[in-house]
């Protein structure tokens, strides 16, 4: 009798440490891909942000040149979370 219960205890334990295996797993992969997009869009803003100021007016006029090193700042921040600094 104590050995059916154990069993029975047992085959439970297993079903719901294989559901949650399950379950983080698919987590992990739904948040992998945020992070992989994320990265991507991150480089896609750098780069779109580099094409528009490629003769470097925005850099030099005063008051766009302020809010254009602001903006380059925040893409470095967003760049350290992709794991790279420049």
């Amino acid at each position: 009798m104590i050995l059916e219960i154990s069993v029975v205890i047992l085959f439970l334990w297993f079903l719901s440490s294989c559901y949650i295996i399950w379950n983080l797993n698919t987590k992990q992969e739904i948040l992998e891909t945020w992070i992989e997009d994320f990265i991507q869009t991150i480089e896609k803003v750098n780069i779109e942000l580099k094409q528009i100021d490629y003769l470097g007016s925005f850099e030099s006029d005063d008051e766009t040149g302020t809010i254009y090193e602001q903006i380059k700042t925040i893409i470095k921040q967003l760049d350290k979370f992709k794991g790279e600094q420049e």
